[in-house]
């Protein structure tokens, strides 16, 4: 759920109804959605209910999403609610997420993207409301974004407008998040993790860019060494 957005457009927002009852289908999955939320916590991410995490259901027309209003203390697999790819709920008795309609959009229309992520957090959120982009002046930028984090447009919530947008910002750009203008970040990845780590990145980068901006102005990092940051951190750093 996007907390600071429902209630805020009634004559727009889709009131997203739950199962008929609880099947219990994808039990796995939703408990690893569920705890996946934890380390929104942890990373002081998201304040009271706001924010959500998702993601697809291998092997189905399917993605798992939080449900609506639902406390993170409280959360379990059972307010992980399983919708299909308009962004029916088919089994929870949770409604689901009034960002729902946006994630699916994405699904949709992105076929590589497993996982997404929506937070407020606070130093991105402030990037969002000033419609700027963030630079890439650290490597850690580089290594994550492979340049800076884009800016998407501003888009009321309750439909697939937020989706529509986060596609057309991210189609053919390396970076794994968007700023949405005036509302918070979005983040995608090859999975519901990957997409928690980069909501975990966007706002560590905004944050220390914003405090460097303080100090002077950021130098830019030349775009051939950020080409060769991203390339170096995507298939070599790690364990293969």
């Amino acid at each position: 759920m996007c907390s600071a957005c429902d209630g805020s457009t009634p004559t727009r927002l889709t009131v997203r109804a739950a199962a008929a009852s609880e099947q219990g289908t994808h039990r796995e999955l939703r408990e690893h959605v569920a705890a996946l939320h934890g380390l929104l916590v942890t990373n002081a991410l998201v304040t009271w209910t706001a924010g959500n995490v998702s993601e697809r259901v291998p092997g189905n027309d399917l993605f798992v999403i939080k449900g609506s209003g639902v406390e993170y203390d409280t959360l379990t697999w059972e307010g992980i609610t399983v919708c299909d790819l308009d962004g029916n709920a088919v089994d929870g008795v949770r409604a689901p997420s009034s960002d729902t309609d946006a994630h699916a959009y994405v699904y949709r229309n992105m076929p590589e993207v497993n996982g997404q992520v929506h937070t407020h957090s606070t130093y991105a959120a402030a990037w969002a409301a000033r419609a700027e982009p963030v630079p890439c002046v650290l490597t850690a930028m580089a290594d994550e974004f492979g340049g800076p984090i884009p800016i998407g447009p501003f888009a009321l919530i309750g439909d697939d407008s937020i989706g529509r947008g986060i596609v057309e910002t991210l189609a053919g750009h390396r970076s794994p998040a968007v700023f949405m203008q005036n509302h918070g970040v979005f983040t995608i990845g090859k999975s519901a993790k990957a997409a928690v780590k980069a909501a975990v990145m966007a706002e560590d980068v905004a944050r220390t860019v914003h405090i460097s901006r303080q100090l002077g102005e950021p130098v830019p990092i030349p775009q051939a060494d950020i080409d060769a940051l991203y390339e170096r951190y995507q298939n070599v750093y790690g364990q293969k």
